[in-house]
């Protein structure tokens, strides 16, 4: 090596030495900050003692420093959505994000939420991948999703992501699979369905983005022949994965669903917040009017299952048939009993309670006869929404989305409507176009006309708990089961959704506090 070059090398070594030190202590001393503060106060001092730790070994090493400028070719998406109780923790998610980032000095990368981009299927993903394609393909690597409760340590996600070679085309996540064939999924792979994995979204998953170009090149070409949309992280992996011509999901164990304060996550570069949402006192149980729907021919066997498990948590409900029956009792609303549809049903009883319930009952939940439900955790979670905003919550499906289609709440899980909400729907005159249309979607094609959206959470469910993977439910407190199936009903409730003694001393401290 000729002299001058040697000395040149020599000399950029000790400037470096020289500039070491300080740079440092402004690198930590900005970590200090609690810019990385997430929402878990008791979070704090882990994730930031974490952090320091993360900061100090990369402030040792050149090579990792220039390397943080990755991070800009990361497209954070964050699974938002419209509603005000789910804008803000987005958007608080959004700021956790940029705040680490720029504590590292560096330039911030583009975070988007879902609910901002201008497409009615958005939520669904692959629409988006032909404008992802063409406006961030030149100069980003990887498109990053997660929900609005996946917390993120962005130095560990970059050091997970540096191992996969973002020229293949590859989906990362952590992988979910079925336990046994199930209705949600067509009773695909019946032979082995272990053998299909798909991604648990709490935990964060992504895609490269030369599988991004591939995925809006074949959508251009081969639109979606599915018009529902039913299990969407199911649906994506099954898209990708082309009858065995596309990746399969890779599975990364930094990804992880568990607690951010749970032991044995150290290597984690997401965690989820997994308890169920809780913004203040519970909404008072006299605040919710229940409506079971049923019918004569189930008077017999499915009502006596609801009065076994979940009735006594209710203060208000009514069960509406074709047929008045004052042992249960029933309400004969005047509509005849349909094989399927139910809408007519579902309209009289939306009219009713607009009109015959307390004016200022806020909240109105519809259920089958053969719905299991917590009305406990439901008063909780009903604490984080306003009920003068017009509110629609529970399981999120989709049709034709597409195409221009809808996104309605599956009736079978249980649908939460807010007085607001329907006030709405009847100035709209929006209304059944036959008594055996579809409810839930006629209700949702209403709402999607109005410009209103429907609030999803995945705590619904129209299926049985063994019709979902048991990783999946390991992290949710459950609200509602559906169907009674090949299984015991009474057996489901009470390992599932009946009230613990926590739950119950919960509710008698507020009883006391209100008294």
């Amino acid at each position: 090596m000729p002299r001058q070059e040697e000395e040149e090398e020599e000399g950029g070594e000790k400037r470096l030495r020289r500039l070491s030190a300080p740079f440092a202590f402004l690198l930590l001393l900005a970590l200090g900050s609690r810019a990385f503060a997430l929402n878990d106060a008791s979070g704090d001092v882990k994730e930031e003692t974490t952090l320091l730790s993360q900061a100090a070994e990369i402030s040792g090493n050149s090579n990792q420093i220039s390397r943080v400028a990755e991070l800009k070719e990361i497209i954070f998406v964050i699974q938002s959505q419209r509603n005000s109780f789910h804008l803000k923790k987005a958007e608080e998610l959004k700021q956790n994000i940029l705040k680490q980032v720029a504590s590292l000095g560096k330039e911030l990368p583009t975070v988007l939420l879902i609910h901002q981009m201008d497409n009615e299927g958005a939520w669904t993903i692959l629409p988006l991948m032909h404008e992802f394609s063409v406006t961030y393909s030149r100069n980003s690597s990887w498109v990053f999703f997660c929900e609005e409760d996946t917390r993120i340590h962005i130095v560990k996600l970059l050091k997970t992501l540096r191992r996969y070679d973002k020229s293949k085309e590859l989906f990362l996540g952590k992988a979910l699979h079925d336990d046994e064939s199930t209705i949600i999924h067509h009773y695909a792979f019946a032979e082995n369905p272990t053998v299909f994995k798909f991604p648990d979204f709490a935990a964060g998953w992504a895609l490269s983005i030369p599988l991004v170009k591939k995925l809006a090149k074949r959508l251009k070409n081969e639109p979606l022949k599915s018009d529902f949309t039913i299990d969407l992280k199911y649906e994506i992996a099954l898209y990708i994965w082309e009858k065995g011509n596309g990746p399969h999901l890779t599975s990364v164990p930094e990804l992880c669903t568990e607690d951010l304060n749970a032991p044995n996550t150290a290597h984690c570069a997401t965690t989820f917040t997994n308890f169920l949402p809780f913004c203040g006192d519970p909404v008072k149980n006299m605040d919710i009017f229940v409506a079971v729907k049923t019918c004569r021919k189930f008077h017999g066997d499915r009502i006596p299952i609801v009065k076994q498990t979940w009735e006594a948590e209710a203060t208000f409900i009514e069960y509406y048939s074709d047929f008045a029956e004052s042992s249960i009792p029933t309400v004969d609303l005047g509509v005849p009993n349909t094989e399927r549809g139910h809408c007519g049903k579902t309209f009289a009883i939306l009219e009713r309670f607009l009109n015959r319930s307390p004016a200022t009952m806020p909240w109105l939940v519809i259920v089958d006869d053969d719905t299991l439900i917590s009305i406990s955790r439901l008063q909780k979670l009903l604490s984080c929404y306003d009920p003068s905003e017009p509110v629609i919550l529970g399981e999120r499906y989709g049709y034709g989305l597409g195409s221009g289609g809808y996104s309605y709440i599956t009736g079978g899980g249980g649908m939460v409507f807010s007085r607001e909400a329907i006030r709405r729907l009847f100035a709209s005159k929006c209304r059944c176009y036959s008594n055996d249309a579809p409810d839930d979607m006629v209700i949702g094609m209403c709402f999607s006309g109005l410009g209103i959206p429907v609030t999803h959470s995945p705590l619904f469910h129209q299926a049985r708990p063994m019709d979902y993977p048991k990783d999946y439910l390991s992290h949710q407190v459950p609200i509602s089961f559906h169907k009674h199936w090949n299984v015991d009903p009474v057996k489901v409730y009470f390992q599932w959704l009946a009230p613990k003694v926590r739950d119950l001393q919960d509710s008698n401290q507020h009883l006391r506090e209100e008294l």
